[in-house]
């Protein structure tokens, strides 16, 4: 069902937890090492003869000042290598309950934010992505049970930014549980490394739904439920299936969009995102203190990236303006979308805190880009912020009259 990439063997429960606890470490060196080069190079601008001899950024220190960092960085090193040094909150919750929500969402808010370091680390904190339910990862025979049992209807979760799969569950409810049990559906959920580009995980999504569809001769009527980041890579995912002649994309019936930012973040083009994502967990508070900290996720939420041309040929951190090339809503699907602002006036510049109410409707003043939602395939509600589109009464309501639910 996975990449052959992903294919790792089976684990015990303290092995896993040894193995997140080792990549902490990891992850801790290599933050020490890189802060030592950024300190180095301040110290080189700063110092008094800087300016009648010019260093470049990569260049180190002689003399004293240059012995002193190497020695900084042979410590660091040697600790690396014999001594687990990590973050005592993060150990502490990875060695007692590895398998926890708590446990889980930590390693998905780390994955937001440095997801696409690890990924190219192979830190064994990186997220693989899988379908799953309950928090469990789904085998091909879990899979095949769930299409005999639901004849071959299902209802694909893909969540956010910083999220995990078993966190679509908000306040006991979850969308995805209440419609299966509406509507014979079967919800399955998808897991995946929100910090890596959405084009990554889009290809990477694209690939697991195709293997989906080849796992079982039923015909599937494949339905996509997204939150924020999730509508991007389903998009995406879209896109490179059509281009790689894959089946599924003629098994997809409806994706239905929630908050998702299809022309951009705004926070994000204002350079906060990193404020409030880190901020918003204790465990990656330390983190903010990293230039250029945020993951390629993040960073291509600025716009809406959804294909691997909209980046790759320009330095993420730079504002370069909006270089996408369109990728419309697909024909053959029935698409949706909800907007909100989280204050009363719809006009409220945030819209839900996160995406303004035009980029979650797929609104833009270049027609190119402007998605052809129909009137009636758009929402729009007040008073309800970014996470609670996840369990507002109301948006599960809009949700039963679009999957024809009665």
């Amino acid at each position: 069902m996975n990449d052959s990439t992903q294919n790792k063997s089976h684990k015990s429960p303290q092995q896993s937890a040894d193995s997140k606890i080792h990549g902490v470490g990891r992850l801790t060196i290599d933050a020490v090492l890189a802060v030592t080069d950024i300190v180095e190079s301040l110290h080189s601008r700063i110092s008094p003869l800087s300016g009648l001899h010019k260093k470049s950024e990569e260049e180190p220190l002689s003399g004293i000042s240059g012995l002193v960092y190497r020695n900084i960085r042979n410590v660091t090193q040697w600790v690396g290598k014999n001594i687990d040094v990590p973050l005592e909150a993060i150990n502490k919750t990875l060695a007692s309950e590895p398998d926890s929500a708590s446990a889980q969402t930590l390693l998905a808010a780390l994955n937001g934010v440095l997801g696409d370091y690890l990924f190219v680390r192979d830190n064994p904190l990186a997220i693989l992505m899988h379908f799953r339910r309950d928090g469990q990862i789904l085998t091909d025979e879990q899979l095949i049970e769930i299409i005999n049992q639901s004849n071959g209807t299902l209802l694909i979760m893909a969540h956010g930014l910083c999220m995990n799969d078993i966190q679509w569950c908000r306040e006991g409810h979850d969308h995805g549980a209440e419609l299966a049990k509406e509507s014979g559906m079967a919800a399955i959920y998808l897991h995946y490394n929100s910090g890596r580009h959405i084009s990554d995980n889009g290809k990477q999504f694209a690939a697991l739904l195709e293997s989906l569809v080849q796992v079982t001769d039923k015909k599937l009527d494949i339905n996509i439920l997204a939150h924020s980041m999730g509508g991007l890579v389903s998009r995406s995912a879209f896109h490179v299936a059509q281009s790689s002649g894959h089946k599924w994309p003629e098994r997809l019936n409806k994706l239905v969009f929630l908050g998702t930012p299809h022309h951009g973040a705004a926070l994000e083009k204002a350079g906060n995102w990193i404020d409030l994502i880190l901020g918003a967990h204790a465990y990656t508070v330390p983190f903010a203190r990293l230039v250029k900290v945020r993951s390629a996720g993040i960073t291509d939420l600025r716009y809406g990236n959804v294909q691997q041309s909209d980046w790759h040929t320009t330095e993420r951190f730079e504002f370069s303006g909006d270089q996408r090339q369109p990728v419309p809503l697909p024909d053959s699907v029935c698409c949706f979308a909800v907007a909100t602002s989280a204050k009363e006036s719809i006009h409220y510049p945030l819209g839900d805190g996160l995406v303004r109410i035009k980029s979650a409707l797929g609104e833009h003043r270049n027609s190119v880009f402007h998605l052809q939602f129909p009137e009636t395939h758009k929402w729009v509600g007040t008073h309800i912020n970014h996470m609670q589109l996840l369990n507002d009464p109301e948006i599960y309501q809009v949700l039963r009259t679009w999957f024809e639910i009665h």
